[in-house]
C-alpha cells in the first residue's frame, strides 16, 4: 500500500467501533471529525472523557485531539461536508427473527446523501447483512458517491492494539470500476503492516459473518468437549491443548465458559442464520451452534441445582454470589453477557442473586435491579450465600482472598464456570471447587 496521510476522514457513531476507528485513524496522522447525535456524549468526548473500557482508548483520544487531529461534532451534515472517507459505524442490533436492523445506518444515509463531496467515500465500517452496500448506495443515489464494505475485527479489550496491528484489512467494492474507490480506503491504513484483501461488496460483508460465526462454532464445539470429559474423566485442559498444538486448528477460542455472548457473537450468528433461510441455504452447522451454547447454559444451571436446590430443581431459598457480569474480563458490556443468561436461568428457579464485577464498581445499574444485588466488595456478595459462581474471567478473581470467602459463605463452594481459579488453593482455604470439564484433582491449564 502507498503511503497516504493527513486525509479529511468523518466518522458517524462513536461507539465501539466508531471511537477506535476514528481515533485510531487520527493516530495514523488523518484529521479525523466524529459525529454522534447524543450532545451530552459528544461534549464529554471534546473533554477526553471517555465512557467506554477500552485499555489505551482515552489516551489515544486525548492525545489525537490535543494535536488537531481529532474532532467531535453533534453536526454530521458539518463532519461530512468536506470528508474525502466517510465511516458509518452505527449500530446494527438484533432485530425481528433474528435480522439485523439497519435503521440507523438507513437513517444516516438519508441525511448525508446531499452534503457529501461529489468524488468520496462511503465505507460501511458496521457489520452488515450481504447486500447492504448496494442499499446505502441507493438510499444515497449519489453516482458520483462511490460505498465499499469494511468490516472491522476488534476484539473488546484490545481494540487499539488489533486495529494498529490488524491481521488482515478487508475491503470491499460493488463493482470493478469502484476498486479506485477501494484502494483509496486501504490507503487511509498504509502506514500499518497487514495484509490488504480487496474483494467485491458482497465477499467482505460475509466474511465478517463468517469470522464470527466460526469463532462461535469452536466455542460451542469447547464446551460440549468439556462435557464429554467430564462424562470420561477426561481434563479439557489437556485435550484442548493436545488438538490446539495441530496448526489447522489452533489454540484460541477453545477454552470452555459459562457460554458465549457479547455484542458481536449473538447477533451476528443469528443475523446469518436469517440470511440464510432467506436464501433458501440450509446451514444446521450454524443452527447447532447457536442451539449448543443454550444447551449448555442450560446444563450449567442444572449442576448448580442439582449441588444446591431442592428435588424439583428449585432454588427457593438459596442465595448464590456471581463473581464477573461482563461479557468478558477487560470490558465493561454486559451486551448479551453469558453471564447475565445464566443469572438468569437461575433467577427463573428462585435463585436470589448477589453480583459483583471489577468494571461495575461505584456504578448503579437500575437495569439489573430486578436481576440480581449489585455490590463492589465480593465478600459482601459471599457473605450468607451458599455458594460462588465465578462467570467472568477477571484476574482479580484468581486472586482474591479465598480464605475470607470461605468464611463468609454459608455453603463453602464454589462453581468456577471459567476454570480460573487453582482447585488446590480453594481447597486449602475450605472451599469445594467446581470446574468445567475437570475435576477437583486436577489444576487448571490452559
Amino acid at each position: 500500500m502507498s503511503d497516504v496521510s493527513g486525509r479529511r476522514v468523518a466518522v458517524i457513531g462513536t461507539g465501539y467501533v466508531g471511537l477506535t476507528t476514528g481515533a485510531c485513524l487520527a493516530s495514523l496522522g488523518h484529521h479525523v471529525v466524529c459525529a454522534d447525535a447524543d450532545s451530552q456524549k459528544v461534549q464529554r468526548l471534546r473533554r477526553a472523557e471517555v465512557d467506554i473500557l477500552e485499555p489505551g482508548l482515552p489516551d489515544l483520544v486525548r492525545d489525537t485531539a490535543a494535536g488537531g487531529h481529532l474532532e467531535f461534532t453533534q453536526d454530521t451534515a458539518a463532519a461530512v461536508a468536506d470528508a474525502e472517507v466517510v465511516f458509518l459505524c452505527l449500530p446494527t442490533p438484533m432485530g425481528a427473527g433474528g435480522a439485523a436492523d439497519l435503521a440507523a445506518v438507513e437513517t444516516v444515509a438519508g441525511e448525508i446523501r446531499t452534503v457529501l463531496p461529489g468524488g468520496s467515500v462511503v465505507v460501511n465500517k458496521s457489520t452488515v447483512p450481504v447486500g447492504t452496500a448496494r442499499r446505502v448506495a441507493e438510499l444515497l443515489g449519489r453516482p458520483d458517491v462511490t460505498v465499499v464494505s469494511n468490516p472491522e475485527f476488534l476484539r473488546e479489550g484490545r481494540a487499539v492494539h488489533d486495529f494498529l496491528h490488524p491481521d488482515r484489512i478487508v475491503i470491499g467494492a460493488e463493482k470493478e470500476a469502484d476498486r479506485e474507490a477501494a484502494q483509496r480506503v486501504a490507503d487511509l491504513y498504509g502506514t500499518l503492516d497487514a495484509p490488504v484483501v480487496l474483494t467485491d461488496a458482497a465477499s467482505a460483508e460475509l466474511t465478517k459473518y463468517a469470522a464470527n460465526f466460526f469463532l462461535a462454532m469452536k466455542l460451542s464445539f469447547a464446551n460440549n468437549l468439556a462435557t464429554l470429559c467430564e462424562h470420561f474423566g477426561a481434563d479439557i485442559g489437556d485435550v484442548t491443548d493436545g488438538i490446539g498444538h495441530d496448526p489447522r486448528i489452533g489454540p484460541a477460542f477453545l477454552r470452555p465458559g459459562p457460554g458465549w455472548g457479547g455484542s458481536c457473537l449473538p447477533k451476528d450468528t443469528h443475523a446469518l442464520l436469517t440470511i440464510c433461510r432467506q436464501a433458501g441455504v440450509d446451514f444446521p452447522l450454524l443452527r447447532a451452534t447457536i442451539e449448543t451454547n443454550v444447551e449448555h447454559q442450560h446444563r450449567l444451571v442444572e449442576r448448580v441445582a442439582a449441588e444446591h436446590g431442592s428435588a424439583d430443581g428449585s432454588l427457593r431459598g438459596v442465595t448464590l454470589a456471581l463473581l464477573g457480569l461482563t461479557f468478558k474480563a477487560g470490558t465493561s458490556d454486559l451486551r448479551d453477557s453469558p453471564a447475565l443468561a445464566i443469572a438468569r436461568l437461575l433467577k427463573e428457579r428462585g435463585a436470589e442473586l448477589l453480583g459483583h464485577d471489577p468494571a461495575l464498581r461505584g456504578t448503579t445499574r437500575p437495569d439489573l435491579s430486578d436481576l440480581l444485588t449489585l455490590v463492589d466488595d465480593p465478600l459482601d456478595a459471599a457473605a450468607g450465600a451458599d455458594a460462588c459462581v465465578v462467570l467472568t474471567e477477571w484476574p482479580q478473581l484468581r486472586d482474591l482472598d479465598w480464605e475470607a470467602v470461605a468464611g463468609r459463605l454459608a455453603t463453602p463452594t464454589v462453581h468456577d464456570f471459567r476454570n480460573l481459579l487453582d482447585p488446590v488453593r480453594l481447597e486449602r482455604a475450605g472451599l469445594r471447587w467446581h470446574g468445567v470439564g475437570r475435576t477437583p484433582a486436577l489444576a487448571p491449564r490452559g
